[in-house]
């Protein structure tokens, strides 16, 4: 059975003007994610990551090139029909959390629902919260929890509309060797139910245990060998 593409970009590009000057701040990406695929983006600072992944989550719109999320074309796309793509298909994750600290971890969690006006359904709710581990702690305020339960949170917020790809920014900058182990051992399971997670990472050792490492370098994306980031 062939495998399932979740995400397709071909010849993305994202040029900016600074003054005279025409910024590539990605040039030329081919991209594709399957299904239940973990894929890491690593890459120096300017090397394109942030601009890739709000490309990816339809936060932005490219200059030019072809970005699918499934069967749709997004590239060219409005910001309404945009906003309608990121709450049908993509989840984010970031490392700072984002989080209401005087809401409890059920009001955190339930919030995309409340903006997207739909109905909370009790039974899967609890479901996603044993899931991400968080199972008697739905009560409690944001402010009081760990870095790892709020990472959590953050997690349980993401999956909340059923995505289809969870896109996430260094999710595990801010937490305790133990504690990343524990995110990432949530992501493999998360994968293995059809999830397919794409994780921007400074963190090399995070990015050796994905599936696939994808280089970026000066907005392109290069060979292993070829790239400023060794391990």
């Amino acid at each position: 059975m062939q495998d399932k593409i979740v995400l397709e970009a071909a010849n993305l590009k994202k040029y900016y003007h600074r003054g005279s000057e025409i910024v590539k701040a990605l040039d030329g990406v081919e991209l594709k994610i399957k299904e239940s695929e973990i894929v890491s983006i690593i890459g120096p600072s300017g090397s394109g990551k942030t601009t890739l992944m709000n490309l990816i989550g339809c936060l932005d719109k490219a200059s030019a090139g072809s970005l699918k999320i499934g069967d749709t074309e997004v590239a060219s796309l409005e910001e309404n029909d945009l906003i309608k793509i990121r709450r049908e298909n993509i989840g984010f994750v970031f490392q700072r959390f984002y989080l209401i600290p005087t809401l409890t971890v059920r009001e955190n969690i339930e919030l995309p629902l409340i903006f997207a006006k739909k109905s909370i359904n009790e039974k899967k709710l609890l479901v996603l919260l044993e899931e991400v581990g968080l199972k008697g702690k739905e009560r409690i305020q944001v402010k009081y929890l760990s870095g790892g339960d709020k990472q959590r949170t953050g997690i349980a917020r993401a999956l909340v509309n059923d995505p289809k790809i969870l896109i996430t920014d260094e999710p595990t900058g801010k937490l305790e060797t133990e504690v990343k182990g524990q995110i990432l051992e949530l992501f493999k399971s998360l994968s293995e139910k059809g999830l397919s997670i794409c994780i921007a990472t400074h963190d090399l050792e995070l990015a050796q245990a994905t599936q696939r490492i994808i280089h970026l370098q000066d907005g392109k994306i290069v060979p292993r060998e070829k790239s400023d980031l060794y391990y």
